[in-house]
């Protein structure tokens, strides 16, 4: 999308507001309808039962006090107009890509979302990812349907993870066929990628449709939100692997505990369940480069830990130090079906490293212990927190679609949901 095409609204003091699509910027003389929720007894007791228009989410908090005042976005929340009778949402909900803790809970809160707040009854799950949409793999959610999927991990409309070259003129006509309006897309990247250009295809088209994506990844690594939802669970399973390995490396002279966590490229896991465990002695991850030889070497850490207190635990992450070995391998250049790069397992590199540089040193006998949990981590059921988190995105994004806005990603900028537009949420 050129720079031209960016919605962006700017004010006084330098502010900046990167708005998101809306139905209305294309399609001329909608029809407007008073919110249900006003009607709704649910929410009596609420004061206000909407968020004003013009209300938005500072990007940047920390200023001084002659700085501008920067991007800011749409806050999330219902309207007290919405461009939608209820009675006519067909919605329908993808989720592609790797799974992650929550998934099931934010299908869940969608359909709920859409059911009693909005009395929507028409839901479409469609299977398997992308690809669901022309292989005709569908299920009809209810919220009976979905009442006690989120106690289960994974997804229950499956997934795929080649997310890349989908046929999106046959998802877009899918859609119209079908005579969805609303469509609520749940991935990583390259998941929201493709869900802007399934978007910018029924912009083009002139169809009244709403397209929202609700970002996933249990790395964490996702541009501009505080937290992706899973996160937190993730690093609650990842405690359960580092308290094997400190068990495996206190019950042994010289024990070594490694454990290998997710994360291509960042290491948000491994850093806060390091934090979170105090059991760590040395935690690697992409963004810090580390040497193995030499002064200040990882290898002379482990000889002082070891020599100190008779054992120590290591936890990397699994896209950390593939600089190194590229230099004592050969690289691979292969990718999967997302289209990332295969990674050689830096867990296991890394282990015989160290099992190759004492054995050679003959200074000091190590026994050293390998765990790799990183798919156990993300196949869990979504833990408290995550289910509140994830229910405030599944409803953020109900509401949007539902006042009109579309081609945004629902998430949390600054503890506040907001509405980010496709092209700033998969930077």
């Amino acid at each position: 999308m050129s720079n031209s095409e960016h919605n962006i609204i700017t004010g006084n003091a330098g502010y900046v507001l990167e708005d998101v699509p809306h139905l209305s910027n294309y399609i001329p003389h909608l029809t407007t309808y008073r919110n249900p929720l006003q009607d709704n007894p649910s929410y009596s007791v609420v004061e206000e039962h909407s968020v004003d228009v013009d209300d938005t989410i500072a990007q940047k908090v920390v200023v001084h006090k002659n700085s501008p005042r920067e991007t800011h976005f749409r806050r999330a929340g219902p309207r007290q107009k919405v461009y939608f009778e209820s009675e006519d949402v067909y919605a329908c909900i993808v989720t592609c890509g790797g799974l992650c803790p929550g998934v099931n809970t934010v299908i869940r809160e969608i359909v709920c979302g859409l059911y009693h707040m909005y009395g929507v009854h028409k839901v479409l799950g469609i299977e398997e990812g992308y690809s669901g949409f022309y292989s005709r793999n569908t299920i009809p959610l209810t919220p009976k349907v979905v009442n006690d999927i989120h106690k289960r991990g994974g997804t229950i409309l499956g997934t795929s993870q080649g997310e890349g070259g989908n046929d999106t003129l046959k998802i877009v006509d899918s859609i119209q066929h079908r005579g969805i309006n609303q469509v609520y897309i749940l991935g990583g990247d390259g998941t929201q990628r493709g869900a802007s250009v399934i978007f910018e295809e029924i912009r083009k088209r002139g169809l009244k449709v709403s397209v929202v994506g609700i970002p996933e990844s249990v790395d964490n690594d996702i541009p501009v939100i505080d937290k992706s939802f899973g996160f937190d669970t993730a690093v609650e399973e990842a405690q359960r692997a580092i308290n094997a390995a400190h068990v495996e490396a206190e019950s042994t002279e010289n024990g070594i505990g490694i454990v290998k966590l997710m994360g291509r490229h960042s290491g948000f896991i491994s850093m806060y369940a390091t934090l979170a465990s105090r059991d760590v002695d040395c935690c690697l991850i992409p963004e810090s480069p580390f040497y193995l030889d030499g002064p200040g070497g990882l290898f002379e850490f482990i000889r002082k830990r070891l020599a100190e207190n008779g054992h120590m635990v290591i936890v990397i992450a699994e896209g950390a130090g593939h600089e190194l070995i590229s230099e004592s391998l050969s690289a691979t250049n292969k990718q999967d079906a997302s289209g990332n790069k295969l990674f050689l397992d830096v867990g296991l590199w890394l282990s015989q490293k160290i099992k190759d540089h004492f054995t050679k040193s003959r200074k000091m006998d190590i026994t050293l212990k390998y765990i790799d949990p990183t798919y156990m981590i993300r196949a869990v059921p979504s833990i408290a927190s995550d289910n509140v988190y994830c229910t405030l995105l599944a409803q953020s994004a109900v509401h949007g679609a539902m006042a009109g806005y579309t081609g945004f990603a629902a998430g949390a900028v600054n503890g506040k949901h907001a509405y980010i537009p496709f092209y700033v949420s998969h930077c």
